[in-house]
Formats: C-alpha cells, sequence, structure tokens
C-alpha cells in the first residue's frame, strides 16, 4: 500500500469517528499521532458495525455485513480490504499492537442484539453485552496506549458499563421509536413499567424513578473504574478520558429534570472544554 493511500484511509477513518462518534473522536485529540491514528481505526470499525442497524431495514444484509467483518478480521474475505479504508487501517493497527482479534470479533456478534426487537431480558445480560462492546473499546484502547498492566480488562469492563448504561438512557427516544428496548426487562419488572409505557415516550413517574437507579448503577460501576485506574499506570489515562463525559452526565441529570423521550444532545465545544479539562487535571478520576 502507498503511503497516499494509507494517508487518505486514516483521514477517511477520521472524518468518519468524527462525524459518527464525536466523543470518542475528540477524546484523541490528546495523544500523539501515531496513537491517535490506531485508535481511530478502531473506533471507524466500531461505527462501521453499530451503524448496520442503521443502514438495514431487515435482519439479513445486516447478518450479511456482520459476516463480511467476521471474515475480515479472521482472513476469509477473498476480495481483500483494498477498497475499505476503515478494514485496511484496522488490520495494519490489529498487526502493528497485537490487539486479539477474538475481542473484535466478539464485538461484532454482540452487535447482532441490535439487528432484532428482542428485548434485553436481564440487568445481567445488559452487563455483558456492554462489556464485549464498550469494554472491549477500552481494554483496546488501553493495550494500543499503554504496555499490559495487571486489571486493565477489569477496569476496561467496568468503564464500558458505566459508558453504555448512560448511552441506554441517552439514545432512549430513537430506541423507543423503533420499539427496541435495551432496558432490561428485570429493571422494567421491578419499577412496574410495560415495554408499551417505554415505546409511548411519556416520561411517568415510575419509569423516572427506573432511570435513576439506572444512573445509580451506571456510577457505581464509573466509581468502580475510578478506584481500579488510581493503580493504572498514568500512561493509560487517554484511554479512560471517555469518563469525563459520563460523569459530566450524570451530575447533569442529577441537577436536572429532563424530559428522557427527547434528544439532549451535548454540545461540541462543551465536549471538547470537558475533556480538555479532564486531559490536564485527571478529573475524570474524581480528583
Amino acid at each position: 500500500m502507498s503511503q497516499t493511500s494509507a494517508d487518505s484511509d486514516a483521514a477517511f477513518c477520521a472524518g468518519l469517528v468524527r462525524e459518527h462518534d464525536f466523543d470518542r473522536y475528540a477524546s484523541t485529540l490528546f495523544v500523539g499521532p501515531e496513537i491517535r491514528r490506531a485508535l481511530l481505526s478502531l473506533y471507524a470499525f466500531n461505527v462501521e458495525v453499530t451503524r448496520i442497524r442503521d443502514l438495514v431495514t431487515q435482519p439479513l444484509p445486516g447478518e450479511v455485513r456482520q459476516q463480511w467483518w467476521r471474515d475480515t478480521l479472521t482472513g476469509h474475505e477473498h476480495g481483500g480490504v483494498e477498497g475499505n479504508p476503515v478494514a485496511a487501517e484496522l488490520l495494519h493497527t490489529v498487526e502493528r499492537y497485537a490487539l486479539p482479534i477474538e475481542r473484535l470479533t466478539r464485538l461484532v456478534d454482540e452487535h447482532q442484539f441490535d439487528l432484532y426487537n428482542d428485548p434485553m431480558p436481564t440487568m445481567a445480560a445488559l452487563d455483558g453485552h456492554l462489556g464485549d462492546t464498550r469494554g472491549t473499546l477500552f481494554a483496546l484502547a488501553a493495550q494500543i496506549i499503554a504496555p499490559p498492566f495487571a486489571d486493565a480488562d477489569h477496569l476496561a469492563h467496568h468503564a464500558g458499563i458505566a459508558l453504555g448504561v448512560m448511552q441506554v438512557i441517552a439514545s432512549l427516544p430513537r430506541d423507543a421509536a423503533h420499539r427496541q428496548l435495551y432496558v432490561p426487562l428485570d429493571l422494567l419488572s421491578q419499577h412496574g413499567v410495560g415495554q408499551e409505557e417505554i415505546f409511548a415516550g411519556k416520561p411517568t413517574p415510575a419509569i423516572l424513578a427506573l432511570l435513576a437507579d439506572l444512573r445509580v448503577q451506571a456510577r457505581q460501576h464509573l466509581d468502580h473504574t475510578m478506584e481500579l485506574a488510581r493503580e493504572a499506570p498514568p500512561a493509560v489515562r487517554p484511554a479512560l478520558l471517555p469518563l469525563a463525559l459520563v460523569r459530566r452526565d450524570l451530575m447533569w441529570a442529577e441537577r436536572r429534570n429532563d424530559d428522557p423521550f427527547q434528544p439532549h444532545p451535548r454540545s461540541r465545544l462543551a465536549t471538547l472544554w470537558t475533556l480538555w479539562r479532564a486531559a490536564r487535571t485527571a478529573s475524570y478520576r474524581g480528583r
């Protein structure tokens, strides 16, 4: 591959992440160019896998796209990856940083859930799903940025759940409109909330209490992550920067009583400011 082609692939990945996952894009602005390029290839792959849900109208075409990624990662894609800049960049990153293929394919497998309208059955199932998706991204980002360290996977798992639970809450308007349910059924049952109440998109007191309960769990996972992070090498800190946004969103939710079925997007400037402060002060670690 020529240098021009490689640079073009890297630029494509950066643009894709900037457009579809600005939080993670912004978090890469605080590392060196080579590390940033590797992280962006990982995050671009995640964008490609997660947005399959939006690009298909039936599950089968989505499964075909997911299978292409599995084949590409395991070396069974006969057509090569020259026409796919994300795949080309990702495989370069996998080789350079010895990223485990099985974790990437597991991430693809977990997103098969997105293609169907089956509800998330239990909180334990949601934890596992978030650990194998968001947690995997934290783990692989840490592997790219820093040498291996004890409890890295444990830290990444809890970080992924903290971030993922807040994303479940943030995506409630969209998911309810699509009649897709990531809020676990056992939690709904505990609060006496039916699926149709969620799909109706009206913030009843029971639904608000349910979401408050979810935020408590997100904070518990965030606090546990921070305890583990204090023992982690300082070099891994940039991989944890997105947690500053989790902490901020939790603080905002505790101060405000917004309708959870109305989108509340952050401004990009606010995201950059939060991450800049966290990068300078390690405030994402609660210090």
